[in-house]
């Protein structure tokens, strides 16, 4: 495959610190890479560098001759005044197309993002219909290679699906960031790690996330076996040198230099092998043996005119992991906020343990004052903090959270959206707490430290209520989940399997309701068929055409039955009998898609004969 852009001998510095060094690789035709690392890496800003909005401090990027270059950026900015569908005939400029071909190009993209509304002003947008139309203001350029940054940032799960099933199909190459390791599993064939802990500051492995996690293990496991070999060498040679006089002959001077440089590349060595993780995220319980934390019944709210959930019931128990779904706008946030007591319901009841102990993580970030250091922000106006009756020095404490001793003094505005959300859950572990109330931790956050909050939530003893769109950890930690429609409608799923499923048939349901109530031109009805023009079919065959409305009709009212079988709240803790109606779903949709895929063949030779 020919290289579209490449890269040789990157580096960047900002007020003297280094984000990457000698960076050096490419990006072929039709190239599918994620890229990864941790919080100040350097990801965004490579991007940037690649897309030619910032300089390198060293290093040359080129592009091969002709290709169209796109490139989206993390913060979406539009013309201001325009609608979405000027603002993507803005973005047609400099294309030669005559006003037809630019009107059918519009109304295709916007076909492909599903913006409900095309005259709706920008500026009205939620944040994750902007983030799609900006992602379609590319796609209108028709590039050959797609720089995203952080694209599942501003998306809930329906827009996440919907970015996947865009990009496995698109026929362009794309260089993605993201943290959302679902996401890099879907769309990625080779991913790319940005960090120090890589002697060529990063490292890449073909095929999908999950690829690479083996490939990694791999590496950084020879890589800790050579620094163990480098250090039995150094203790050697020192002892060596220990000696005395045979050491300073002239003849070993040569022995001398090369035990110098052995220890300057162990020193390497170990400072590599000690990039990366929050050394671990200890929430802290109270220890409290209630069996029911918080009962919630007949729970009933809407807002502005709209019900977002009625009749809802369940309990929050020790060592219970509730995992909430649903569109923006569903109720996660508002149900998260009814139970820590900050909004009160419209009907039903929700009742607390006496005493009950609640922290609450707020997606917005309301709780941090952006003018404060950070010092102040961890400890207030003391230089220790007190975690589980020991007092640690506010820079130790500093440090557990991946925060230099230099950065003590900076205000936390001038701090990335990741390292604020690691004030954030600082400051919770400090808190005992008999239940964890957390809204979109993940935002920001970099992959370790996303898998050191999973370890941490799954032994956390406590319960937990979670809104998260990052699949992994809603599936990895969730005992079970909550999917709100915003319509008033709640399902319990055991799992994100089960709820894949359920909505794969939900929409293969859908679209069966709709090709038999809009059946094509010059189609008809199954009923209808006539046998005329079913001559080219066996007596039987015949038949078979002639009774299949009736089998569809039949498999659809079994597949149906089984999917509200599943919604039982009856049935929300019944872990077994939940995966067995799962399974009853996903082969009760098989077998109407392939009698579908049969009406379809049997039609098909009917009418070619007529």
């Amino acid at each position: 495959m020919s290289i579209l852009l490449s890269c040789q001998s990157l580096s960047k510095s900002y007020t003297g610190r280094p984000l990457f060094k000698e960076i050096s690789f490419g990006i072929a035709e039709r190239q599918r890479i994620g890229l990864i690392g941790p919080n100040g890496s350097g990801k965004s800003t490579l991007l940037k560098i690649l897309a030619g909005v910032e300089t390198p401090s060293s290093g040359v990027v080129s592009l091969r001759r002709g290709t169209r270059l796109g490139y989206i950026p993390q913060i979406d900015e539009f013309s201001p005044g325009l609608t979405a569908e000027k603002t993507l005939l803005h973005a047609l400029q400099g294309r030669e197309l005559d006003d037809h071909e630019r009107e059918l190009q519009v109304q295709i993209t916007l076909g492909k993002t599903g913006i409900p509304d095309a005259d709706q002003p920008v500026e009205s947008l939620s944040g994750g219909w902007k983030k799609r139309l900006a992602i379609a203001c590319e796609l209108i350029r028709d590039p050959d290679l797609l720089l995203i940054d952080e694209p599942t940032n501003h998306l809930d799960l329906e827009g996440i699906l919907w970015l996947e099933k865009l990009l496995r199909t698109a026929p362009f190459a794309y260089l993605v960031v993201s943290h959302d390791r679902y996401f890099l599993e879907n769309v990625t064939d080779r991913v790319v790690e940005l960090n120090r802990a890589y002697p060529d500051g990063f490292f890449g492995a073909e095929g999908a996330y999950s690829d690479f996690l083996v490939k990694r293990e791999e590496f950084l496991h020879a890589q800790a076996h050579q620094e163990m070999a480098l250090a039995n060498r150094v203790r050697r040679e020192v002892e060596w040198l220990r000696r005395g006089p045979q050491a300073r002959t002239t003849k070993a001077q040569g022995r001398i230099k090369q035990a110098g440089q052995m220890i300057e590349n162990l020193a390497d060595l170990r400072i590599r092998n000690s990039q990366g993780k929050l050394t671990s995220i200890d929430f802290d319980a109270t220890g409290r043996r209630t069996r029911e934390l918080i009962v919630v019944r007949d729970l009933q709210k809407s807002l502005g005119g709209r019900t977002l959930f009625r009749k809802l019931s369940f309990a929050l128990s020790p060592g219970m992991k509730l995992g909430l779904m649903g569109p923006n706008g569903s109720g996660k946030t508002t149900l998260l906020r009814l139970l820590t007591g900050a909004l009160q319901p419209d009907a039903g009841l929700i009742k607390a343990a006496d005493g009950l102990r609640v922290v609450f993580f707020d997606q917005s970030r309301e709780q941090l004052d952006l003018n404060i250091t950070l010092r102040a922000a961890l400890a207030g106006d003391r230089d220790t903090v007190d975690y589980r009756g020991r007092t640690t020095h506010v820079s130790a404490w500093a440090s557990r959270f991946l925060f230099a001793s230099e950065q003590l003094n900076l205000s936390v505005s001038e701090l990335s959206g990741g390292e604020q959300a690691r004030i954030l859950i600082a400051r919770l572990m400090l808190q005992p707490a008999d239940v964890l109330i957390l809204d979109e931790p993940t935002n920001d956050l970099d992959i370790p430290s996303l898998e050191v909050l999973e370890e941490s939530l799954l032994e956390f003893p406590g319960a937990v209520a979670l809104v998260t769109h990052d699949r992994f950890m809603l599936d990895r930690v969730s005992t079970e989940l909550l999917s709100l429609d915003g319509k008033g409608g709640a399902r319990f799923f055991a799992d994100y399997a089960q709820w894949q499923a359920a909505q794969t048939a939900a929409e293969t349901a859908a679209a069966g309701r709709q090709k038999s109530a809009a059946p094509a031109p010059n189609t008809r009805s199954p009923s209808a068929a006539r046998p005329l023009l079913a001559s080219g079919l066996t007596s039987k065959e015949q038949k078979e055409l002639n009774a299949m409305e009736a089998k569809i009709s039949a498999a659809e009212a079994d597949m149906q039955g089984r999917m509200e079988a599943m919604s039982d709240p009856a049935l929300a803790a019944d872990y077994v009998r939940l995966h067995q109606l799962s399974e009853e779903v996903h082969a009760a949709q098989e077998k109407v898609e392939k009698l579908y895929a049969r009406w379809e063949e049997l039609e098909k030779r009917a009418e070619a004969v007529g």
